[in-house]
């Protein structure tokens, strides 16, 4: 039993006790026993009842009076309040309509998977098990944080379990690694996050026990601050996006020097012989030497020989962040990190090899139990149309275009409506100024929301909808083997109700109302979730309590699996037996497939390939500066900019962006002073900071401030997505490039104008 009776509240940044008096949540301390428990939690208990909640459903002005024919005014007009009945009648009409006279591929079930860390309560699963009752939509495939690598390592490795479900474990790190070598950094303050939820935050304190054991640490970052201080790394600061060119520097310093392990690039690898002419200069006349490399890294040439030396003298660990795939070419550092790893032999060994995202979730480098746990039946989607995630503009405003995507010519299909719960493509999207073009051009945009942020001002029925603390769920924190009994704290605010419960009205609507809900109410499936995870625990030789014990005591913590494996130990000692996925059975340093695809942006093997906006480009003589917009430690991407944590870290009420001082000194800029951040696709105002953590020429502004647009053109609130390019990494991948982006920053000088964000939009008087 726990110390305390306290009801608990679980999210994707961690546990909570929660203390509730007179209806009102009140506190929440961390869970007992974690040992770094994220501050977000203190963001909870005002926001739940803030100003911005939606507290019924809305409806813009101009669609209620002349429905889908009105979308001009998207995202600038007043909201009428309507009755659920009428909300549910508009929305399944809308359906009906649209599926009628387009079909149902024009129907977009844009959706994302982090609105709740419940099994249950999972806004995208909710919403997709609804679309697919009603005869399908398009869906989305890949994700915003890896998406590069979704597609390109099943190429390569067979698969992607490396980027989740494989990682070598701490444990095993902390006995065997001597030296990790991080490219883009392993910030802890991302950690804090995992999807599906976090028990206990161990990052923090794997690290320490890694440094304690005498694991050297060198950090590869343009700042500073993307390894703790604490870890003492050596850091070498290079150019943004120019880490493939550090890697292949690398990588002919282990062949010049006969460093390289040719027993295990022979016996486990497929086509080093076709990269090695490139490496070496054979095949286009530049030797991808240190001294090439310096020339686009900024880091000197005989440091980079050093290195080199350094990791072939010991056991070596190649981290790679998952952000550096989310730049242009954002395939090549992945690719060019496993040919550098599979020239120094050590992938398979205890402590070697490669991992791609420790510092991107508190899961990585943990040991799942060897089942999945359960989740919401989605059931079958019709529509076979999909695009990939980070094209969602593109296709808005080109239906019927044509586009290339992993070897298959495709073409955006012609959307009318779009439906959507859970996510902000007003956060996660590039190039937002585009976004608010295409977004005009669908009839229809219906959303779930609990806050009057973009997404909801962008909508035309807008439909109030719970959080993790007003209804009741199963949480799960995959990998941690931590269950929850998400009890509801308090009751809904206002009218609003669960993604299921607003669902199953629509679906009786329909006629679909038992399709949906499967005979279930919302502690029905709980528990039918909750007696599925019991049988799969059990066929492990684990045994969870019955339900009632289990909700009543609210946490059960299982024992950790016992066998702890190297990535690709199995497949290092027995390459013949144990081949993976690919055509070889190798891994694929060449690739037949990708090169017979054609692609110029992604051939047959890992290359240099210039960014489309990076230091070393002409444009940076207009906009000298490189824009990094990496996650913030104050929210979950923009969930809770709302609330006390990031409210706090506001500079003049902005998002901050760092500046390193001679960058701010050369443009007049001080400390804590009002800033306009732009480029040619959009300007912010952003507050200043200074901070000898940033390398020169680089800034960064952390996603995920809730965009504000304001007048001509300025965004108020700091949001980066108004200054990041949407392109794809490549023909290959498509995939988001938000970290390839230059800009120029100047004092802002006048009266900014007010902030429009945080209060609710206009609210007519509904109609009699």
């Amino acid at each position: 039993m726990p110390d305390d009776r306290r009801p608990l509240l679980f999210t994707h940044w961690g546990a909570y006790r929660a203390e509730v008096k007179d209806g009102r949540l009140q506190a929440l301390d961390g869970l007992e026993g974690d040992p770094d428990p994220s501050p977000i939690g203190r963001s909870i208990p005002g926001a739940l009842t803030d100003d911005l909640r939606i507290r019924q459903p809305m409806v813009r002005a101009g669609w209620l009076a002349h429905g889908p024919a009105s979308r001009a005014a998207r995202g600038q007009e007043p909201f009428v309040p309507v009755s659920w009945e009428k909300a549910e009648a508009l929305v399944a009409g809308e359906i009906l309509r649209v599926a009628a006279a387009h079909g149902n591929g024009a129907i977009f079930g844009g959706s994302y998977g982090w609105a709740s860390a419940g099994r249950f309560h999972h806004a995208q699963s909710q919403l997709h098990r609804f679309l697919n009752l009603v005869g399908g939509y398009t869906a989305s495939v890949t994700t915003h944080s890896y998406a590069a690598a979704e597609v390109l390592l099943p190429h390569i490795l067979g698969s992607q379990d490396s980027l989740v479900a494989r990682h070598t474990p701490w444990p095993i790190i902390e006995r065997h690694t001597r030296l990790m070598v991080m490219f883009g950094g392993l910030p802890v303050k991302n950690t804090q996050i995992s999807a599906g939820g976090v028990g206990h935050h161990t990052i923090a304190e794997s690290l320490r026990r890694c440094r304690d054991a005498g694991t050297a640490f060198v950090n590869i970052s343009p700042i500073r601050e993307d390894t703790a201080a604490e870890l003492g790394a050596t850091w070498l600061p290079l150019r943004p996006n120019t880490d493939t060119a550090l890697m292949l520097a690398l990588a002919h310093t282990l062949w010049a020097e006969g460093l390289h392990d040719t027993a295990f690039l022979d016996r486990c690898c497929t086509g080093f012989d076709r990269v090695l002419p490139y490496l070496t200069g054979a095949a286009d006349g530049q030797p991808k030497d240190a001294d090439w490399a310096a020339a686009i890294c900024g880091i000197e040439a005989e440091t980079i020989r050093a290195l080199a030396r350094r990791m072939a003298a010991t056991r070596t660990m190649i981290a790679v962040a998952w952000s550096l795939q989310r730049a242009d070419h954002g395939e090549q550092p992945l690719w060019a990190a496993i040919t550098l790893a599979a020239m120094l032999g050590q992938i398979g060994l205890p402590g070697g090899g490669f991992g791609f995202g420790y510092g991107g979730s508190n899961r990585i480098g943990n040991t799942p139990h060897p089942f999945s746990w359960p989740a919401l039946p989605q059931g079958r989607n019709l529509v076979r149309d999909y695009i990939p995630v980070a094209r969602l503009a593109d296709m808005l405003l080109n239906p019927g275009g044509a586009y290339a995507f992993n070897g298959a010519r495709r073409r955006y299909p012609d959307i009318r409506m779009v439906y959507w719960a859970g996510g902000n493509p007003f956060h996660h999207q590039q190039d937002l100024n585009k976004l608010v073009r295409a977004w005009q051009r669908p009839e229809t945009v219906v959303v779930h929301e609990p806050w009057w942020n973009a997404m909801a001002r962008h909508a035309d029925i807008v439909l109030p909808c719970t959080t993790s603390a007003e209804r009741n769920d199963l949480g799960i924190a995959t990998g941690e083997a931590h269950l929850f009994a998400m009890r509801q704290l308090i009751e809904p605010v206002g009218e609003a109700r669960s993604d299921f419960a607003i669902l199953s009205g629509i679906a009786a609507t329909l006629g679909l109302g038992e399709a949906f809900t499967g005979g279930r109410d919302e502690m029905g499936w709980v528990r039918h979730l909750y007696a599925l995870a019991r049988q799969r625990a059990a066929s492990h030789d684990l045994n969870l309590p019955d339900f009632e014990a289990f909700w009543t005591d609210g946490h059960i913590r299982l024992p950790p699996p016992t066998t702890e494996k190297n990535l690709f130990e199995d497949f290092r000692a027995a390459p013949e037996t144990a081949p993976l996925p690919t055509p070889s059975g190798r891994i694929e340093l060449f690739c037949d497939a990708i090169a017979g695809f054609g692609y110029a942006d992604c051939p047959g093997h890992a290359v240099w390939l210039p960014p489309a906006e990076w230091l070393g480009a002409a444009e940076a003589a207009q906009f000298p500066l490189h824009l990094i917009s990496n996650q913030p430690r104050t929210r979950l991407h923009s969930q809770y900019d709302n609330g006390r944590v990031a409210q706090e870290s506001k500079v003049a009420g902005r998002e901050p962006v760092l500046l390193h001082p001679a960058d701010a000194a050369a443009r007049g800029i001080t400390d804590g002073m009002l800033v306009r951040v732009f480029n040619t696709r959009g300007a912010c105002l952003a507050g200043a900071v200074l901070s000898d953590a940033m390398m020169p020429g680089v800034v960064q502004l952390a996603t995920g401030a809730w965009f504000d647009p304001g007048p001509d053109g300025l965004e108020l609130h700091g949001n980066a997505n108004v200054l990041t390019l949407d392109k794809g990494t490549s023909s290959l991948a498509q995939a988001p490039i938000a970290h390839s982006a230059l800009v120029e920053v100047e004092a802002f000088i006048g009266e900014a104008p007010p902030l429009r964000v945080m209060t609710p939009p206009a609210i007519l008087a509904p109609r009699r």
